[in-house]
């Protein structure tokens, strides 16, 4: 299998192995990395796979994208993440070793509504099941190239913590993970900054998470610096990332189904595009997936491209504070490898596209007079529908789950099971895909039933750790200054002391530059989350 850049103009020039992207991110030209084409799954492996575990899955998934790495190899990796004592966090009538437990919500008039968990790994959210597996891999081939890498990401609360508890003690490994500061939840905040992992630094920017993801890729496009610093990623431009999630999306459908002619649809909580993509590429390999939706907040560039075939990024002062905030996001940067199947794996035109955005801010494929394309209709072929979810309809929804259905959600998967709702067809499953569990954002679950939710053993009191975590405006300068300085103090003697010297807590006047939306919840959590940073 080999991969190409989105952005490429010469592809047989610029093609590489899963292992010589895995530690890359992105493509130098600026891309994303995707497969010279799609391994197609037959109806006979369907059936086979049916009665594998998880890890058996993984494993027979994984070996059509890493073919580069031996398959007992592969098969230990699989073997070694996904296994009942990584993800123990489930709900009480859950099975421990179903690692994706699959949950029928209800069934009417022919309609079935059912919830697949994916946050019972060690941060409670979906993106442990990839990132455990990331972990693992880098691991793996920091040892075979006798190599290092320091890591550097952006977060909106759920990958930075999965990403630090995947790669805390791995040798080789230096995590530097950016934030916003202070829109995030209590809990989630506490996740990360409380780790003191010598391995582990937490940037808190003063702006919102796109301003994060810009400095990421600001720094990973100097290839000068990147190469000196040995500059890896674990967003979901990562491949690597995306590919494992393509995982669950199979396991779902052979839970949810009997036979091969059945079809489902998905409904997906996104903001980057990078969990609903996965979907597209299960598809384009064969799954029988009738619709996939996208659910957003009210940041709904992803809704308004699907609706509109105009992609337009919103600014940081436009972007809102959400009570769903991980999906606070008006840049979706995985979106770019939907775009390039969408046209026709042109990487000269989706580079000029996705440059544009620079400079006008959108680009519009209506087929509009003035439009820069009119690929839009051809939007319906790859099954993508979408809708957008208020902070008034998370909390009616979060209510109305927890009445009718017996469980508490989270405000994301509350996005999700409002807009799956909306697109629910006659004699198609619809299955919801679960982001987190609702202790992560106790706020909105006690605004929405009166009461906190309920924490797995271990979490009880996290807000109340130490918190350790380094503040930064919103400059890629600052952070390319800080990575070697922080990297070179493991090479001491002295190593936990100059550790702790530079990942010092700074406390500065609070710069917010978004706007609100859900007043209420926004001053409640900013007043925990002012006494627990400063």
């Amino acid at each position: 299998m080999q991969y190409i850049s989105t952005r490429s103009k010469d592809k047989s020039a610029s093609k590489r192995s899963f292992s010589q992207i895995l530690l890359e991110g992105l493509a130098p030209d600026g891309g994303l990395y995707m497969p010279e084409s799609y391994p197609v799954v037959t109806g006979q492996e369907l059936d086979k796979w049916r009665f594998l575990s998880y890890a058996e899955l993984a494993f027979e998934i994984l070996g059509k994208f890493a073919d580069d790495i031996p398959e007992k190899d592969l098969k230990m990796l699989a073997e070694k993440t996904y296994t009942p004592e990584v993800y123990r966090n489930v709900r009480s009538d859950d099975a421990l070793d179903a690692i994706t437990p699959l949950r029928l919500l209800e069934e009417k008039d022919g309609r079935k509504l059912m919830l697949l968990g994916l946050s019972n790994g060690p941060t409670l959210a979906f993106k442990d099941m990839a990132m455990q597996l990331l972990g693992n891999l880098f691991e793996y081939e920091l040892k075979r190239q006798h190599a290092e890498l320091n890591i550097l990401g952006a977060t909106s609360g759920d990958t930075g913590s999965a990403a630090e508890y995947a790669m805390r003690g791995k040798k080789g490994i230096r995590v530097f993970m950016l934030s916003p500061y202070r829109k995030m939840s209590a809990f989630q905040t506490a996740q990360m900054f409380s780790l003191q992992d010598p391995n582990i630094f937490n940037i808190a920017i003063e702006g919102v998470f796109d301003d994060c993801q810009d400095i990421v890729k600001a720094v990973s496009n100097d290839l000068e610096y990147k190469a000196r610093q040995k500059i890896g990623t674990v967003n979901s431009i990562n491949w690597a990332r995306v590919v494992a999630q393509v995982v669950y999306y199979f396991r779902a459908y052979l839970m949810a189904t009997t036979g091969n002619e059945e079809k489902v649809s998905f409904t997906v909580p996104s903001g980057n595009f990078g969990n609903i993509c996965a979907g597209h590429i299960a598809r384009m390999m064969g799954l029988p997936i009738d619709c996939l939706v996208v659910a957003t907040n009210e940041n709904d560039v992803l809704d308004e491209f699907f609706r509109t075939g105009v992609y337009r990024v919103r600014k940081s002062e436009e972007t809102w504070h959400t009570s769903s905030p991980s999906m606070d996001i008006s840049k979706a940067s995985n979106f770019e490898r939907f775009v390039y199947d969408l046209l026709g794996q042109d990487g000269e035109r989706v580079n000029g596209l996705f440059r544009q955005i620079e400079t006008k801010g959108f680009f519009d494929l209506s087929g509009q007079h003035g439009s820069d394309g009119n690929e839009f209709p051809q939007v319906k072929n790859y099954g993508f529908e979408s809708g957008k979810s208020t902070h008034a309809d998370r909390i009616e929804t979060i209510r109305f789950v927890q009445k009718e259905y017996g469980i508490t959600i989270d405000p994301h998967t509350a996005d999700g099971i409002k807009v799956a709702r909306e697109h629910q067809r006659k004699g198609v499953t619809m299955i919801v895909l679960e982001t987190a569990q609702a202790a992560k954002f106790n706020e909105t679950i006690f605004e929405a039933l009166g009461r906190n939710a309920a924490r797995p053993a271990g979490f009880e009191r996290i807000e109340e750790l130490p918190q350790r975590f380094t503040v930064m405006p919103i400059d890629d300068g600052e952070v390319k200054k800080f990575i070697p300085e922080s990297a070179g103090t493991l090479k001491t003697d002295t190593m936990t002391f100059a550790v702790m010297t530079f990942a010092v807590i700074h406390c500065r006047k609070d710069r917010t530059l978004n706007r609100f939306a859900g007043s209420d919840w926004t001053a409640l959590s900013e007043n925990r989350r002012m006494g627990k940073t400063c």
